[in-house]
């Protein structure tokens, strides 16, 4: 009888149709960590590379996306990736530095990209794609850039003119570009955690920050910053990164989903940066707690050439090559 019995369960199993095995298998879970609120462009880019994912799998993967640093905080996350204590995150472009990997601090040059249609030109091209392979070394595997948009700078008195953040502490991610640049102003460039600056501001322990508009508003900045200056002089990006080991053991059919999958809300995006940094600054506005003023093109000239030695002083630590190819490529000097 338990021969029977066993030999009826294996029949059994072998005519249920493929759908009902695969169901009774456990889904490949993705755990998905970011710093930054969820009604940001990256937030909301994370929940469409979950529907895209689950989509395209069957739901043979689940993802579950933190966001807020709900997981890990800035400095702690890529440690977690490399040690596969969560599968995929998406820092800003500035943290491979101190991992190593120092040609990604090039997005942190002031003033490099004249608009988003340059930037592309270097994420989506050769020299985008060249970079993320580097990250191989490190155990990780780099799968798209995903935009957040152009940074401005805040504090409690009018930005107007470079000399206006003269003896100013601000907020910056450990990047040696941005604490060049920083320095260049006169500022005192202070690395902290994104989930610290909030209080940090209230506390008066940094005086201003650099950030998109989208960063600002959705952490709630304009109730500790009275004046933002839109001077768009900086790139603030993100590069999706899985665990490497977890990517390369999954069933290849799998992984190509998954790459249809983030091509597609890599698009989205790129496609949703700008017009949520657009609604950010209009709500910054309507706030009226933070005055906003828009350089002109006199102002912004003038700041350029405040900050035009960064790119000088950095060839030795980004690469003297990498940033003459990015400057031919999206054609500027």
């Amino acid at each position: 009888m338990k021969l029977f019995a066993i030999l009826f369960s294996w029949i059994s199993a072998c005519l249920l149709p493929s759908h009902a095995v695969q169901a009774q298998q456990e889904p490949i879970v993705i755990r998905f960590s970011h710093v930054v609120a969820a009604d940001t462009p990256k937030g909301k880019a994370a929940v469409r590379f979950k529907q895209l994912a689950e989509e395209a799998t069957n739901g043979r993967v689940r993802v579950q996306v933190y966001p807020n640093s709900e997981l890990y905080r800035d400095r702690e996350e890529l440690e977690a990736l490399q040690l596969g204590a969560v599968e995929m995150i998406a820092p800003s472009l500035s943290k491979f530095g101190p991992l190593g990997v120092r040609e990604f601090e090039v997005f942190d040059l002031p003033f490099l990209f004249p608009d988003e249609a340059a930037l592309h030109r270097i994420t989506n091209g050769p020299i985008g794609a060249g970079m993320l392979q580097r990250l191989r070394l490190k155990g990780v595997i780099g799968l798209a850039f995903w935009d957040n948009g152009f940074k401005s700078f805040s504090a409690n008195r009018p930005l107007l003119a470079p000399s206006d953040l003269t003896g100013l502490r601000l907020r910056i991610q450990p990047s040696r570009v941005l604490d060049a640049q920083m320095r260049a102003l006169g500022a005192q460039p202070m690395t902290m955690r994104f989930g610290e600056v909030y209080a940090a501001l209230e506390a008066g322990v940094v005086d201003g920050t650099e950030n998109p508009p989208s960063n600002f508003y959705t952490q709630g900045m304009q109730d500790v910053q009275s004046h933002f200056t839109v001077s768009n002089h900086g790139y603030l990006g993100y590069a999706v990164i899985v665990n490497r080991k977890f990517w390369e053991d999954l069933p290849s059919e799998v992984r190509e989903a998954l790459e249809e999958a983030m091509r597609k809300a890599t698009a989205y995006a790129a496609s949703i940066s700008q017009a949520e940094n657009d609604r950010a600054l209009n709500a910054i506005r309507a706030s009226g707690k933070t005055q906003v003023h828009v350089l002109t093109e006199t102002e912004r000239q003038a700041w350029k050439k405040a900050l035009s030695a960064v790119s000088v002083e950095m060839e030795d630590v980004i690469g003297r090559q990498l940033i003459a190819d990015i400057r031919r490529t999206i054609g500027t000097r």
